[in-house]
Parts: C-alpha cells; structure tokens; sequence
C-alpha cells in the first residue's frame, strides 16, 4: 500500500454542496421549477421487475452457468436500473406520499435477492445530510475495510465481487441511524418470499440469475465503477463528481451525481437541465466519460483504494 492511500483525506472544510446550491439558486432562481417527483418512474420499475422476470423463467432450463454470462450482458444492467429508481423512492421523487414511495422502492427490491431498498432510504438520507462524516456516512468504507482491501487489484475485484456484504457490515459504526422499522420487516418478508417462490417455480438457474444480476450491478462489472465515479478522489481535492458517458441512458441520468447532489429534490429527468441551466457552475468540475475506463483504473493504480475518499468532522447543520 503507497503512502498516498493509507489513510483517509481529511478536511476541515463542509461538504461543498450546500454553498453551491445557494449560489445557483441566486443565479439562476429558475432551477425551482425542476423541482419535482416523477410518477412515470413507477411505470418503468414495473417494466423492469417484468422484464427480469421474463428473463429469468427464459433461462430456466438452460445449465446454471449461462446466468452469469447473462447477467453479466443483461441482467447487472436492469438491477442497476431498479436500484436508480430505489434511490429516486429513497428521495420520494416517485410520488408525493411517503408511504409510496416506500412501497415503489420495496417493489423495485424484489429482483435484488438480499432487501435493501429501506435501510438505504436511512443511510443515503444522511450521506446526503454529512457527507464524508465518518460516523454518519454509510459510503465510506470502514477503516478496518480499506487496511484489509489494501490497493491491489486482486484485493479490489474481491471487495467490489463482494461488495454489498462489506456494505452490510457498516452499520456497526454508524451513529443516530434507526436500523430496523415495520417497513424494512416487509422489505425482507417480501424479497425473500419472491427469492423463495423463484426457487420453487422456477428453479436454481433462475435464481442465481438474479444473484448474479445483483452481484455485477454493483459489484465487479464496469457499472460498478459508478461507485467510484461519485466520491473518490481521482482529481483531488474534489471529492464529487459526475458522470457524463452514455451509460447514462439506461442508468437514468444517474451520472449527473454533483447535480444531483445540489439539488437532491429534482427527479432524474430534470438532471440534464440542471447543468444546462447553470453551466458555469459546473464545466469547471473534473467528471468522468467512461465507467469502463475508470473500472480498470481503479482496479490498477496502486494511488487509488478505498482510502481515496474525503473525511471531514465538520457535519454541518443541513437536514433532510
């Protein structure tokens, strides 16, 4: 491990969004009216549910390794998709009742093998509220995470093969964090019966179809590197940054992470527009334009480990 990543970066700045956010509201006030939900959303998670179902039953009696090669192709692609559309229920941009927003996120889950879409509307909430306090931020690795992973490739590819296990193991660490409610009992009552009536009716091929279409749609696949897109300092010191490759048609905008981060109440439609509007805000940002190429760096240079990520003390006073 170099010397560059065996640590944190601390700052004692405050994450810089909230500022950002104040000065193009006062250039450009019009950014209000993209302020929104968009219930089409809901329309496209249940096509994408479908589809994968769909899939999943095509492949059923084929031999069980063909679904990790579909996975890989097709299926990583449409989880990656439910799992935009869980963080837009997470930000009740779906609907204006909470309560469905839940649900569309629940639903949305069900392809997803192991529930997550409730305790992540809890943990996203407050990294958007402290981003980069070590205590709130469910997105920076544990320290006891990175010394293990080191900066090798090897050591890489397993923590990103094996990244929602890593991610479960966080909350540990987390302060003023309500783990458990009556929506996150029926987030896992319902994913793991739909993981249980796979099983049953169609078999084990079907089922590790979605195993591995949830392991590659955040884990050891290129679309993983949108992780490392959003908040490790590959141009430091900025610590967030966005993506403007084509991914960003099937990901629904989802690249457009600093935008989104100035204005977390702005559905993924309205993105695009916020960089339109205040260009100047935001052309001078490093960003990414290949999810691919930013994989393979961060599997390869020794500079870049889950260390590579801004920690700050100062927490702010922004609440969602």
């Amino acid at each position: 491990m170099t010397s560059k990543t065996r640590d944190f970066t601390y700052s004692d700045e405050p994450e810089p969004h909230k500022s950002r956010t104040k000065k193009i509201l006062k250039s450009h006030p019009e950014i209000r009216n993209l302020i929104g939900r968009n219930p089409y959303s809901f329309l496209i998670l249940l096509s994408i549910v479908t589809f994968q179902i769909i899939i999943a039953a095509l492949i059923t009696d084929l031999p069980w390794w063909t679904a990790i090669i579909v996975a890989w192709l097709i299926g990583a692609f449409a989880n990656h998709t439910l799992f935009v559309l869980i963080h837009e229920a997470a930000h009740n941009l779906i609907f204006k009742q909470r309560s469905l927003n839940y649900i569309s996120g629940i639903i949305a889950d069900l392809p997803n093998v192991v529930p997550s879409a409730v305790s992540f509307r809890s943990y996203h909430l407050k990294h958007h509220s402290f981003q980069g306090v070590y205590e709130l931020d469910a997105d920076l690795a544990s320290r006891w995470e990175a010394r293990l992973i080191g900066s090798s490739a090897i050591g890489k590819a397993i923590w990103e093969f094996l990244f929602p296990i890593f991610q479960a193991l966080r909350p540990p660490r987390l302060k003023e964090i309500k783990f458990m409610n009556g929506w996150t009992v029926l987030n896992w009552l319902l994913v793991f019966g739909f993981d249980f009536i796979v099983i049953y009716f169609l078999g084990w091929t079907s089922f590790l179809y979605f195993v591995f279409s949830f392991a590659f749609s955040i884990g050891f696949h290129p679309l993983g590197a949108r992780w490392i897109q959003e908040h490790f300092l590959t141009y430091p010191p900025q610590e967030t940054y966005s993506y403007y490759g084509p991914l960003n048609v099937l990901a629904l905008n989802v690249g457009y992470h600093n935008e989104h981060h100035d204005f977390p109440s702005i559905p993924w439609n309205n993105l695009r527009k916020v960089k339109s509007t205040a260009p100047e805000f935001y052309n001078n940002l490093h960003y990414h334009k290949s999810w691919v190429l930013l994989w393979l760096r961060f599997l390869f240079d020794p500079d870049l480990s889950l260390f590579s990520r801004k920690v700050r003390s100062n927490r702010g006073d922004s609440k969602l």
